[in-house]
Formats: structure tokens, C-alpha cells, sequence
């Protein structure tokens, strides 16, 4: 066997980690690629790769028969020809790994937003005392009206979480209802999005549905920047038509510097960091050893990617 790792973060420890569970197998070790990357030579040859290489290099290869990605989303994959490469390369993600993590950073940026953290954090460093004045401003989330639009693993936690303020939640799976959906945002406290990047899901949130949010609504992003027609939100934001918003996700990443939510009021930008956690490469690496020893044991592998789905 022979394995092309495209995670330039693992340190020498985890890597001898990685090769003592290959069991001998030939190591090709490389950085990160940017989409357009020339295929490297030895990747040609490698039948597994651990990370996320660039689209056409997949493609290209006659060698590789499994490639598991560090990430949950596959966009750039979704335009090869799979009907012809799924015949010789299975691709599993990580479907559920983030679940928590980004959970608990939807959670911690309403609860910023409704508290007054974001806005006391600013004041502190323009060493401005707002105290009194701004109590009668601060919100709790207890008996909020919670919609969650998506109902992976990521909502079905942040469901969890939010038990003990007696929240009322309405959630939408993949069989949602427009209707239904229009009817449930015009009474949402919080809206909370955690869907892929599919062809029914690219600009669910327009102009038009986010217009139907209260004054004081918060709208949360934890899926896919392409789902939110992102200039309406900004505009809705800086005319104080909704009451703010939490993204862990942009449509352009890192977000251009002339982009509109730099300077858009009551906005939290978490920069994909939502998933983020101290043990993230050693958990990442767990999941590549459990799916590696069922390679290697010609036994089904977890988390296959299904195209024809789309997550």
C-alpha cells in the first residue's frame, strides 16, 4: 500500500502514529494544495490518501481506490464524473466528527449576541463603560422559538444543548416544505443552518425568506456559505432589519477584504473555527485507523461519500 497524506499539520509524533498503523506500508508525505495544483508525480502511484487533494488529481488517477477526506464537505469533488470513478475509488468524509465542537460555537455565539459579549468585548478595548444602560437590553434564550434547518448530526447535538432553556424547536430535514419553512421563520427567535452545499440547498436563504425574520431574530450558519444569498444579510444586518447573525461559514474563505460583513453590525464571524477542538488532528487520525483496518480487512468502510445524495 501506499499512502499520500495532504495534511501539512501532523506533527512527527502523530505521523509515526500514522505509519506504525499502516503496518509497513510506503509513506508519501506532502503539504496542502491550492485547487489548481500540478499533480505530483508520486500520487500517480499511491492507492490511499488521507486529506483533501485537489479535484482533478483524483480524476486523473488509475492507482487510487480510497481517498479519506479530513473534512465533512466534498464541493470541489461534486463535478467529476462519479458515475465512471465510483467503479474504482470509494471517498469517505467525516460526517459527524464536528457535531459537538460547532454545536457548542452556535450556541456560544447566540449566547454572545444575546448577552452583550460581542458588544462589551468592543468596549473594553476602547475602555468604554457601558454597564447600567445596556441591562435592560440583554435577552435570554430561555422559551426561545428555535428552527433548525438541517437535521444532521450538528443540529440534532445543538438540540441537546439547548434542553435546558425549554426551548420550542422546529427543525426541517431534507423533505422541508417551503411553506412550512416561510410560516416557522416568521415566529423564529433563532434560526439555526447546518445543511450541505447541494443543488436544493444553494441560496435557500434569499432576500426574500430572510426578509421574513423578526426585527430581533438571530441567524445562525453552520453548513455552507452558498446557502445564504450573503449581500442580503449584510444589507438586512446594517439596516437593523434582523437582529444579528453567527457565521462559521462564508461562501469565499478566507472572506475578501472588501466584503460587507466585516463592518456589518451585530455579526459574529467564527471563520470556520467551529469545529476546531484541541484533539482535532488525534481524533482525525482515529477515524483513518478505524476505516484503514476495514481497507485492509476488505470490509465496508464508514462515512462514504454518496454523490448521487449529494452528502
Amino acid at each position: 500500500m501506499k499512502l499520500f497524506i495532504s495534511i501539512d499539520e501532523f506533527t512527527d509524533v502523530q505521523l509515526a502514529r500514522i505509519m506504525q498503523l499502516t503496518d509497513g506500508a510506503t509513506l508519501i508525505e506532502r503539504k496542502n494544495y491550492h485547487d489548481d495544483a500540478p499533480v505530483e508525480t508520486d500520487f500517480n502511484q499511491c492507492d490511499v490518501v488521507f486529506g483533501n487533494v485537489p479535484a482533478h488529481w483524483i480524476e486523473q488517477s488509475a492507482a487510487l481506490r480510497w481517498a479519506q477526506l479530513d473534512s465533512v464537505g466534498f464541493g470541489e469533488y461534486r463535478s467529476l464524473d462519479w458515475p465512471r470513478l465510483e467503479k474504482q475509488i470509494t471517498i469517505t468524509n467525516l460526517a459527524g466528527f464536528f457535531a459537538d465542537p460547532v454545536a457548542q460555537t452556535a450556541l456560544a455565539g447566540i449566547l454572545s449576541l444575546y448577552r452583550g459579549i460581542d458588544k462589551l468585548t468592543l468596549a473594553r478595548s476602547a475602555r468604554q463603560w457601558h454597564g447600567d444602560p445596556m441591562r435592560s437590553t440583554l435577552r435570554t434564550i430561555t422559551n426561545a422559538n428555535v428552527v433548525l434547518f438541517g437535521q444532521g448530526a450538528i443540529n440534532l447535538r445543538l438540540a441537546e444543548l439547548l434542553v435546558p432553556f425549554n426551548c420550542t424547536i422546529e427543525k426541517f430535514g431534507k423533505q422541508w416544505e417551503s411553506s412550512k419553512l416561510n410560516s416557522a421563520l416568521q415566529n423564529a427567535d433563532i434560526v439555526v443552518c447546518t445543511v450541505p452545499e447541494t443543488d436544493g440547498t444553494i441560496g435557500v436563504f434569499s432576500l426574500q425568506r430572510l426578509s421574513l425574520l423578526k426585527p430581533d431574530a438571530i441567524f445562525v450558519n453552520c453548513g455552507r456559505g452558498s446557502v445564504v444569498d450573503e449581500s442580503a444579510l449584510a444589507s438586512l444586518l446594517s439596516e437593523n432589519k434582523i437582529g444579528g447573525a453567527v457565521l462559521d461559514v462564508t461562501d469565499d474563505e478566507p472572506l475578501d477584504y472588501a466584503h460587507p460583513f466585516w463592518n456589518s453590525p451585530n455579526l459574529l464571524l467564527t471563520q470556520h473555527t467551529g469545529g476546531g477542538s484541541i484533539n482535532e488532528l488525534d481524533d482525525k487520525i482515529s477515524v483513518f485507523a478505524d476505516n484503514l483496518k476495514r481497507y485492509k480487512n476488505n470490509e465496508p468502510l464508514k462515512s462514504i461519500v454518496d454523490f448521487n445524495r449529494g452528502y
